[in-house]
C-alpha cells in the first residue's frame, strides 16, 4: 500500500498565548495555498483566542499553472470525476486531520473544519464521514459532493455552515441548496446563506456569519453552555 503523502503549511499559534483549546483546519481551494486562508486566523481569533489554525497546502501541485496547488485535477470536472477526486484526496486531509489534534492533544470535539471552493468540498466529505463529529464545519463557496452517496456513507452529523456568493462566477451558486437539501436529508443541522454581491470569495458579512456560528459552536468559558457534539 503507498503511504499517504504528509502534508505541510502555515500555522497560527493561539492569540491568548496559552495552550491551544480548539483546532481550526482551513482547507484552500485550487490553484491556492495555505496562505490563501492562514490570513482568516486574525478575524477568527476574535471568537477564538484559544484556537491554533493550520491551512496545509494541497497535496499535489495546481496542474492548470505554474503555481500553487491542488487537492485533485480540475481539468475535468465531470460528476464523475468530481467524486473519484474528492475520494482520493480525502485520505490525506483525514491523516492530517488525525495528526493534528494528536500533536495537540485535542478530540474531534475541539475540531472545527473551514473550507473554501475545492477545499469545501473537501471538508463536508471528510467531516462527515469521520469516525467522531468535528464541532463544525463551515463551508464557503463550494459544493457537496457525492451527495448521492451520503445516506449510506455518513457517520457523524456536526452543524454545518454553508455561504456561497450570489454572483460567484466560478462555482454556481445553486450549489448550496443543493447542498443545504441533501444534509438536511441525511439529519445534519444545517445553517445556509447567500451572500449579495459577493462573487467567489469570502467578505466582512461572510466572516460575520463565521464568527457566530464559532462562538455557538464552541461557547466562551463561563456562559453556562456545552459546545454542540453528535
Amino acid at each position: 500500500m503507498s503511504q499517504v503523502p504528509s502534508l505541510s503549511g502555515p500555522t497560527q499559534a493561539p492569540r491568548s498565548g496559552g495552550v491551544p483549546k480548539q483546532l481550526v483546519i482551513l482547507v484552500h481551494g485550487v490553484g491556492a495555498d495555505g496562505n490563501d486562508l492562514i490570513g482568516l486566523a486574525p478575524f477568527y481569533q476574535r471568537a477564538l483566542p484559544d484556537a491554533v489554525f493550520v491551512a496545509p497546502n494541497a497535496p499535489y501541485r495546481f496542474d492548470m499553472a505554474p503555481f500553487g496547488y491542488q487537492w485533485f485535477s480540475v481539468q475535468d470536472l465531470q460528476r464523475d470525476t468530481r467524486l473519484t477526486g474528492v475520494q482520493a484526496a480525502a485520505p490525506i486531509l483525514d491523516a492530517f486531520i488525525d495528526e493534528q489534534l494528536i500533536e495537540y492533544g485535542l478530540g474531534d470535539d475541539r475540531l472545527l473544519l473551514v473550507g473554501f471552493s475545492q477545499g469545501t468540498m473537501m471538508a463536508l466529505h471528510v467531516g462527515l464521514r469521520r469516525e467522531a463529529a468535528p464541532a463544525g464545519i463551515v463551508a464557503h463557496s463550494g459544493m457537496l459532493v457525492g451527495e448521492h452517496l451520503l445516506s449510506s456513507e455518513i457517520r457523524t452529523r456536526p452543524p454545518v455552515l454553508l455561504t456561497h456568493g450570489a454572483l460567484d462566477e466560478v462555482l454556481p451558486v445553486q450549489a448550496l441548496p443543493l447542498a443545504e437539501a441533501a444534509l438536511n436529508g441525511a439529519g445534519v443541522p444545517v445553517e445556509s446563506h447567500i451572500m449579495p454581491g459577493l462573487g467567489h470569495g469570502i467578505d466582512e458579512a461572510t466572516i460575520a456569519l463565521d464568527l457566530a456560528f464559532m462562538t455557538r459552536i464552541f461557547p466562551p468559558a463561563g456562559d453556562g453552555l456545552t459546545a454542540i457534539h453528535r
